[in-house]
């Protein structure tokens, strides 16, 4: 750019973006200056998506050959309650690790989201008041010469017939004709702004129309990479197969979506990084065919050492007026008083000159330098500072998001197989053991099945049975009285009864020693209380 450009600084990520290699689908390297319409520039940017999609076929290799050997592979069984916590703990951990990662990914991804959206609206906003200030040049441009071609001629051709026997009056008109015949000359050598390449509206609105819809696809991207982590969590925490086997779809899916979405950013900031490193020579080239060189230099730079290519064209504008305005004045003063009848066309004349004079004011504050070079750089800074960067941090969000649920469909797996070795730890349990901590929830919530009943309980019936009726003899008989100990204590139910677990004192050694210690502390209670019934 030129060295005399002081108001705009590319930022210095895009000359980072600009400097990415860029090579067509040849494998050759082209030249970095942006020019959308050529071949080879157009394919540079597409060898980048191409780069991405590599990517994209890479790590779904790495998840295939990963889920397969951990269905193929199996572990060893040897010291399986040493190796289950820390496995469980990895598990853990990698699933906090993949939320985690997501939900930063979510909070870039909204951010890079409201960034590019703002960039883009300074964008349209500068393009739609760019373009009005140049509807505005045609229209008084177009208004002014209407008046001076329609209006002014009719005027004087009535003119011409009143003061026909005057000829300092006929010659006065003329002179006047002459003023407006040179008013329209330099009015036709102003650009016509409607005849450029470049409609300027029309560039908005296709840039809000694609900017609305790409800001809708992002916000709904957010919002389901959240939702699936959060359905991903939920199904780890209550350990929920067909929830972990639905997210695990939509995790692919969404894997796939984020590589993509890398790809098209990455493109798009690189395309529009070698567009902000050299705006200027892009425009140059882009209005070289209908507005002259000076013009676009001056309302790129705007600098006060350059002159304003309409200066000459203005000033006899003016000076146009004002002397036709002067020619009217005298005609009113001197020819009125001969000649009535032409006060009428005097004095239309005179408004249109007032006109004609309130056009060129307002003319020569629109083609000022400073109104569209405003636009120029509101509209850079919109693109190359917010739009750029909202692009980077969009490309931040989609390689977090792969990254998380790369790391989530590592996870789930070895979390199913966690599930299945506890169901199966589980199923190897006795649900009809005495000793079993579930099978005595299970008998406590099903009365159909024998129910132990409390040594309390049992000692409070026959408390009541005893003051109904009269003592009984005390029994000393061994086997009888370690057949009643065991009556009571599993409750009647003919499988346990006669098992001498009593009299040894120790329960089976192939039980846990929890259970040992419960069985124990039982037994304990039960001489203590009832020592002299129970013993041999």
């Amino acid at each position: 750019m030129s060295t005399a450009r002081v108001d705009y600084i590319a930022p210095w990520w895009t000359y980072w973006l600009h400097n990415f290699p860029h090579i067509n689908l040849r494998l050759k390297p082209v030249d970095g200056s942006f020019n959308p319409q050529e071949d080879n520039y157009q394919q540079s940017l597409i060898f980048l998506v191409c780069v991405v999609a590599a990517g994209l076929g890479l790590n779904l290799l790495f998840l295939a050959i990963y889920l397969g050997c951990l269905c193929c592979c199996q572990s060893d069984e040897e010291d399986e309650e040493e190796t289950k916590r820390p496995r469980s703990c990895c598990v853990t951990w990698t699933a906090v690790i993949a939320g985690l990662l997501c939900c930063a990914a979510v909070g870039v991804g909204f951010y890079g989201n409201s960034e590019m959206n703002d960039g883009v609206y300074q964008l349209t906003y500068s393009l739609y008041h760019a373009n009005h200030t140049l509807n505005g040049v045609n229209t008084l441009v177009s208004g002014t010469m209407d008046s001076m071609q329609g209006s002014l001629k009719q005027h004087l051709a009535r003119l011409d017939e009143i003061f026909a026997m005057r000829g300092d009056y006929i010659q006065t008109l003329r002179f006047i004709q002459q003023m407006a015949d040179n008013i329209i000359l330099q009015l036709t050598g102003l650009p016509d702004w409607g005849q450029t390449k470049v409609d300027l509206a029309r560039i908005a609105d296709q840039t809000s129309y694609v900017e609305y819809y790409r800001w809708l696809t992002y916000l709904l991207l957010l919002i389901l990479d959240l939702v699936i982590c959060l359905v991903a969590c939920l199904g780890l925490a209550k350990q929920s197969r067909w929830l972990l086997t639905t997210m695990m779809m939509f995790g692919v899916l969404t894997l796939i979506l984020s590589w993509a979405s890398l790809g098209v950013d990455t493109a798009t900031a690189v395309g529009t990084s070698d567009f902000c490193v050299a705006p200027d020579k892009f425009i140059m080239n882009l209005t070289h065919s209908g507005i002259s060189t000076d013009i676009v230099h001056y309302y790129l730079y705007c600098s006060q050492s350059m002159p304003n290519p309409f200066q000459q064209a203005l000033t006899i504008y003016q000076r146009s007026v004002t002397t036709m305005q002067i020619q009217i004045q005298g005609l009113l003063q001197f020819a009125v008083p001969v000649f009535p009848t032409a006060e009428r066309d005097l004095l239309g004349i005179q408004k249109l000159l007032n006109g004609s004079e309130a056009s060129l004011h307002q003319l020569t504050a629109l083609l000022d330098c400073r109104s569209l070079h405003k636009d120029y750089l509101d509209a850079l800074i919109g693109v190359c500072y917010d739009g750029v960067e909202g692009l980077l941090y969009l490309s931040l969000f989609s390689l977090l998001a792969a990254t998380a649920f790369c790391a989530m469909l590592c996870a789930i797996p070895r979390a199913w197989r966690h599930f299945d070795n506890r169901d199966r730890d589980y199923d190897d349990i006795d649900e009809e053991d005495p000793f079993n901590p579930q099978a005595r929830r299970i008998a406590a919530h099903n009365p159909v099945r024998g129910q132990i009943h409390s040594f309390c309980s049992y000692s409070s019936s026959m408390g009541s049975q005893s003051s109904l009726q009269p003592p009984a003899q005390a029994v000393s008989n061994a086997p009888v009285s370690e057949y009643m100990n065991q009556s009571v204590l599993f409750g009647g139910n003919p499988r346990y009864e006669n098992m001498p677990l009593i009299g040894r004192g120790s329960p089976p050694p192939s039980y846990s020693p929890s259970m040992k210690a419960t069985y124990l502390s039982v037994t304990d209670d039960l001489l203590r209380h009832y020592g002299s019934d129970l013993q041999v």
